[in-house]
């Protein structure tokens, strides 16, 4: 008679725990990632194997612009009429791309004619949120309610799958609160967030130090050496302590793999005289895409042109060269992502997991170059997502040739005129909402664990296959 193999019963509260340490620990020793799965099946049963196998949220990046660096981010993605008007304040004004409206409830959009491909992935622009003219803390447009950040909900989706480090911010932006969010791993610079694999990764999330219960302990070491096994290393004894190993392993190998090579700059496009703005960025994205492929964290938060650029169309060359340089930063990350297996999703990319949103103080007058004013129409702003699919695309709400402010209908999804409606203050919620709604592949019982507001269903797609 066959004997039926024993599991370790490990207890609810631990289980993210181990599925966490396996994988970052498979990642250090080299394994694919379906070898991990394999080992966390025989250790733990299938049904623990299979929650780790294919995530069921996505991963997160968060770009905050400040002191009027945001207005940069119209020149990829202008309103129609910046774009369209020849007042507009844009530097290829009625060279407008259309993007591509595949489905319904998808509303027009011209982006502009140097705007990232990003692999096909649509771009939403939200009239949302309130004007912070040169605020490095914004706090108006990524709110999911009263008290609660967008970027703080998203890491708490985000725990259902457990990464070494949940959150990382680059400089001090504001991840807010939010009920079950991590606190975030809190870096100053790009190079800082190598540095966090470098020695504190088997502590920064917080695994290793909780590892006082008898079956999780027991779960640790059985798994460590079955991944010892897997990966064929003669060299490694079975001896060493579950935290040694972990803390060596991960700190000697993963600094190595996550620092930008010349290959990736080259990529990118960063050169020693690329502007300091810039390359941040890129070198922030390149070691994301590295993290995101080691399942080392699931959530990036970044600054993006903390600079003041009144006079950009005084240099109309400089201008586009910058515009050009960002656009290249962000399809080098998205084409580094497609062309990745997703370690925590199998037959899918990790671009495919994806969600990018983008927040910041001020767009500036998108009607007037002369100086390029910091003021907007109605004092509203504007929160950006490439949702995956899981929001509708295109420009909801807008600034109209006229400089009336158009916004835009939760429910329906409907453009609403200029004095109708909710204002730009009102629909941060909604539309910071259909950002979670994302990041949860469309769970929109899991949104309602954080957002409380009106119905936002004419803006997101419900019915789509996200992992």
């Amino acid at each position: 008679m066959a004997t039926r193999r024993r599991y370790i019963d490990i207890p609810d509260h631990a289980r993210r725990d181990f599925i966490k340490w396996t994988i970052g620990l498979g990642a250090a020793l080299g394994l694919r990632p379906w070898k991990v799965f394999e080992v966390q099946e025989s250790v733990v049963g299938p049904a623990v194997a299979a929650n780790a196998s294919c995530s069921s949220v996505n991963r997160f990046v968060g770009f905050v612009a400040g002191n009027g660096g945001f207005s940069w981010f119209t020149q990829l993605w202008p309103h129609l009429a910046q774009i369209t008007d020849p007042a507009g304040a844009h530097y290829a004004v009625g060279q407008g791309v259309d993007q591509a409206m595949p489905g319904p409830g998808d509303h027009p959009a011209k982006w502009g004619p140097d705007a990232p491909k990003l692999a096909g992935k649509l771009v939403t622009a939200f009239t949302a949120g309130l004007n912070e003219t040169h605020a490095l803390q914004v706090k108006s447009t990524a709110v999911v309610g009263t008290g609660i950040s967008m970027f703080a909900a998203a890491a708490a989706l985000q725990t259902a799958a457990p990464t070494l480090v949940p959150a990382i911010t680059i400089g001090m932006l504001p991840f807010g609160a939010a009920v079950g969010a991590p606190p975030p791993a809190s870096v100053a610079n790009p190079a800082g967030m190598v540095d966090l694999f470098n020695s504190a990764s088997s502590t920064a999330g917080g695994a290793l130090a909780n590892a006082s219960d008898a079956a999780l302990f027991e779960a640790y070491y059985k798994a460590n050496l079955s991944l010892h096994a897997a990966a064929a290393r003669p060299t490694m004894t079975s001896g060493l302590l579950t935290g040694k190993v972990a803390a060596n392993l991960i700190g000697k190998n993963l600094a190595s793999q996550l620092r930008p090579s010349a290959d990736d700059l080259a990529r990118y496009g960063i050169t020693s005289g690329t502007a300091a703005k810039l390359s941040s960025i890129g070198n922030t994205l390149i070691t994301t895409a590295k993290a995101f492929s080691l399942n080392l964290t699931s959530h990036v938060m970044l600054p993006a042109f903390l600079d003041d650029p009144h006079g950009a169309f005084q240099d109309v060359p400089t201008l586009m060269a910058t515009v050009k340089s960002f656009s290249k930063m962000l399809d080098a990350f998205m084409g580094d992502l497609m062309a990745i297996d997703d370690p925590m999703c199998a037959g899918r990319k990790i671009g495919d997991n994806l969600v990018m949103a983008a927040c910041g103080d001020t767009f500036k007058d998108p009607l007037n170059s002369n100086g390029w004013p910091d003021g907007t129409p109605n004092n509203c702003n504007i929160l950006y997502v490439m949702g995956n699919g899981f929001t509708k695309a295109g420009w909801f709400g807008g600034v109209g040739a006229d400089k009336t402010l158009n916004t835009w209908d939760p429910t329906t999804g409907a453009q609403k005129a200029a004095g109708t409606g909710m204002t730009s203050a009102q629909l941060a919620n909604p539309a910071s909402a259909a950002v979670l709604f994302a990041v949860a592949k469309g769970d929109s019982r899991r949104v309602s664990d954080f957002y409380r507001g009106v119905d936002y269903s004419g803006v997101v797609n419900a019915n789509i296959t996200g992992s």
